[in-house]
């Protein structure tokens, strides 16, 4: 059987030099050797955000901008309580 760890999440970057520079203090007494997972975005994937301006300026949504597209008020429903209720 292995030995058991503990995980401790923390950011950071990597440096010109390659080195890992975490954000913060890892709370860790002592000095002791650790084992390191490192998780970064791919180059070829996007960040939420750009997904979210993307989106926002393709013209395959512009139709949404059209006041015939207003079908729904917040008049419209029922309550999500009452919905329950029923």
């Amino acid at each position: 059987m292995g030995i058991a760890l503990t995980a401790v999440e923390a950011t950071g970057y990597i440096d010109e030099k390659n080195h890992l520079q975490l954000d913060s203090i890892l709370p860790i007494a002592g000095s002791k050797r650790v084992k390191i997972i490192v998780l970064f975005p791919a180059e070829d994937e996007w960040t939420e955000d750009e997904w979210l301006y993307a989106a926002a300026r393709n013209p395959a949504f512009e139709f949404l901008a059209d006041s015939r597209e207003d079908i729904y008020s917040v008049n419209d429903g029922k309550p999500i309580e009452t919905a329950i209720q029923a």
